[in-house]
């Protein structure tokens, strides 16, 4: 029996699929080609991969502290046990993402295969994956390093490349010569002709003692710094913090130019795996047009769209009508706070937009008018001088923090469950139609005693009404 456990390496940001990704809720928590996010669909292809000899542990997860709830009720909503979540304190790339993983999986004295991918990628063949994915397991099982090698369909500029020894490879694990930066175009096409080469995708396969091996032959730095982060470490239930200061101190750099790269011609058996499962990582919008669905004119649509006379469109409208009238090669993303417009060529400069928004300090930046928070979500409705509206929903059994502010009032109405209403010494329990008034500077607390969802209408007043205008006495979530 191999013992294998799932690795999602759950950061980045995804700025080029904004307004849709954003900040405070990244690409990999969004629903771009189905019922799942690309982190649910990620979690079920590595928790079926159905071989009896492979007993598959519960995934572990690297992301960062703002997603943590986010990503545990994701898991939640699709079945998936969550084996642990690894919280950097700051972005630090993959290599020591993936060696806070290893010492968690070698931490109850076990020695599984790791499967790592990242969490924002789509596969559209599932039993195709797993095949593959079986195949690299079982080299790895032998100390092999494995790469997944997605088979290439077109001269693509953007991605690494990995070229085998072999170039018929026919399936089977191939001994990997050479790794190779993006190309041009030109040399992109030979590539193709060529044959023996392969796109590099960030999906790894190899067992965790073997990766901190290869780590300390090429990065004892990367090692060190991280093992010493992983010695501070707190735990909070299935929530795993490295030192927050000895973490920011590691170097930074990624898998491939830690190690990977490194390997060939070393003592170190690295091994590629052919993957031709449909595979995409989604990086900009025009990508997101390749996989979706289409008309017999090109067009791509999400959501509520009218489109006459165009051709080769994307469309994802959120919440309103978005029609079109005589419009070729364009993505249209609406959001309730923003929409992108943008020619198809040129979807990689939209973190151009983000990059201006953030300078600028928007707060379309980082998050949604519909916020996501661990005990449930608010959707600011509107907002003038002195006033804003907010819609909240709180899971059941679920509270905010007890709380204050100083700049502001607020009053509660109730349209669906059951309130639970600290307001100063007072603890009251509201209904539907019923309401309540926090007076500014007063302590207080929203809970959900109920079973069902609640729904509250908060209309806040005062002289600032910014989300940090909180000084908080208690919270569940161990947030400041």
């Amino acid at each position: 029996m191999i013992k294998v456990t799932p690795v999602i390496l759950c950061g980045g940001s995804g700025t080029r699929l904004w307004p849709l990704s954003r900040a405070g809720f990244p690409k990999q928590f969004l629903c771009l080609n189905g019922q799942e996010s690309l982190f649910q669909q990620a979690a079920q292809r590595l928790s079926n991969l159905g071989e009896v000899d492979l007993k598959i542990a519960s995934p572990l997860i690297v992301t960062g502290e703002d997603h943590r709830f986010l990503a545990a009720e994701q898991l939640r909503e699709v079945d998936i046990e969550l084996g642990a979540a690894l919280l950097e304190p700051t972005g630090r790339n993959t290599a020591p993402a993936l060696t806070l993983a290893a010492l968690a999986a070698m931490a109850s004295g076990d020695d599984p295969v790791l499967v790592v991918t990242p969490a924002d990628q789509m596969v559209t063949d599932a039993v195709a994956f797993a095949s593959a994915t079986q195949s690299a397991i079982r080299e790895a099982a032998n100390e092999a390093i494995v790469i997944l090698g997605v088979t290439p369909d077109r001269p693509e500029t953007g991605y690494g490349y990995i070229q085998i020894h072999n170039a018929n490879a026919n399936g089977s694990a191939q001994v990997v010569k050479r790794f190779v930066e993006k190309p041009d175009e030109e040399t992109a096409e030979s590539y193709l002709i060529e044959g023996g080469y392969y796109w590099n995708a960030g999906m790894f396969v190899l067992k965790a003692s073997v990766w901190l091996k290869a780590l300390e032959q090429f990065r004892s730095d990367i090692l060190d710094a991280t093992y010493l982060a992983w010695t501070q470490r707190t735990v909070d239930a299935q929530f795993i913090r490295p030192g927050r200061d000895e973490f920011a101190k590691i170097p930074s750099d990624s898998v491939d130019y830690a190690v990977m790269e490194c390997c060939p011609g070393s003592r170190f058996d690295i091994k590629m795996v052919p993957l031709d499962a449909g595979w995409s990582d989604l990086g900009a919008w025009d990508a997101v047009w390749k996989v979706l669905p289409k008309d017999e004119f090109g067009n791509a649509h999400v959501g509520d769209v009218l489109a006459i006379d165009s051709h080769n469109t994307l469309v994802h409208a959120t919440s309103r009508l978005v029609s079109l009238v005589g419009i070729d090669d364009v993505i249209v993303v609406e959001t309730p706070d923003a929409v992108l417009v943008v020619n198809q060529s040129r979807s990689q400069d939209v973190k151009r937009v983000v990059n201006a928004l953030g300078q600028k300090k928007r707060e379309e930046y980082a998050l949604h008018r519909k916020v996501h928070r661990p005990w449930g979500w608010y959707d600011s409705l509107d907002e003038g001088g002195r006033f804003k509206v907010k819609r909240i929903q709180v899971k059941p059994k679920a509270s905010l923090s007890l709380q204050k502010h100083h700049h502001r009032a607020e009053h509660w109405i109730v349209v669906k469950g059951t309130a639970e209403i600290t307001n100063g010494d007072n603890v009251i329990l509201l209904t539907e139609n019923q309401s309540t008034y926090i007076p500014l500077g007063e302590v207080h607390r929203l809970a959900n005693p109920g079973t069902i969802p609640l729904e509250i209408i908060e209309v806040q007043s005062g002289s600032y009404l910014g989300e940090d205008d909180i000084v908080r006495f208690e919270d569940t979530y161990g947030r400041q």
